[in-house]
């Protein structure tokens, strides 16, 4: 039996509907790990992160964090920072802004608060870019931005949707670094939805893999990379899954 203590997020009989597309998640994340969710295009794997953010409900069943049921919880009152895949920034208000929105929505920021923000901007590579808009930035620097704003909140857990799909490839590497670093820093349960395999090689403690709304492996990455025998998941692999482990 799984020891409660180890386990930041349960999923317990959820199930959901949306549109034609049924969804049945029953499992849990462990504390302090990076897992990479992982499938198909409309497999499952952002509507399993808006479940745990709070921004879709399920219809049966219940998530619990760090033991308590959050299931009827708003976002905000979850313990979780999200980088989405379009970084969702306020087009309106500069990066100093939006990334304070993190800390507090009415922007009551404390000395120590103003220079987090900073600290945040330099981290990511944005020093200098407090009074920028979004719209004067490209699209990896936007996402940095986005990054920043997470790393304020100082949440244990971090929901990361796609986070450098708008990078090139120099500045992807940077980033993957940057979030590998903070999770050794941090221990903060990281839960990683990507396309790329090479993620899953390089950051990956585990790896849920989802095809048509439901897990068809959940193992970690050494089980995972060497699961031949399932077809969607050597076809997702390709070569990675011959490639060694990082250090």
């Amino acid at each position: 039996m799984r020891d409660k203590t180890s386990t930041a997020i349960r999923l317990d009989g959820v199930q959901l509907t949306l549109g034609q597309s049924d969804f049945h998640f029953d499992f849990a994340f462990d504390t302090g790990k990076i897992t990479a969710i992982v499938g198909p295009s409309g497999s499952g794997k952002s509507t399993l992160l808006n479940l745990v953010s709070g921004f879709e409900q399920p219809h049966t069943g219940r998530i619990e964090i760090a033991g308590r049921d959050v299931t009827d919880l708003a976002p905000a009152e979850r313990p979780v920072s999200l980088v989405f895949q379009d970084n969702n920034l306020f087009a309106h208000l500069d990066l100093f802004t939006n990334i304070g929105l993190g800390i507090h929505p009415g922007l009551r920021l404390t000395t120590a608060d103003r220079k987090a923000v900073s600290d945040a901007l330099v981290r990511v590579g944005l020093a200098g870019y407090e009074r920028r808009l979004p719209g004067s930035l490209s699209g990896g620097e936007r996402q940095r931005a986005a990054f920043a704003r997470a790393l304020v909140r100082s949440r244990p857990i971090l929901l990361l949707d796609e986070p450098f799909a708008a990078l090139d490839p120099g500045l992807r590497s940077t980033m993957v670094d940057l979030l590998a670093e903070l999770h050794a820093e941090t221990s903060a349960t990281i839960l990683l939805v990507t396309h790329d395999p090479r993620d899953v090689v390089r950051l990956a403690d585990q790896v849920v893999f989802l095809e048509n709304g439901h897990v068809v492996v959940n193992a970690s990455k050494s089980d995972f990379l060497a699961r031949t025998e399932v077809t969607a998941v050597r076809d997702f692999l390709g070569p990675a899954r011959i490639a060694p482990e990082s250090p």
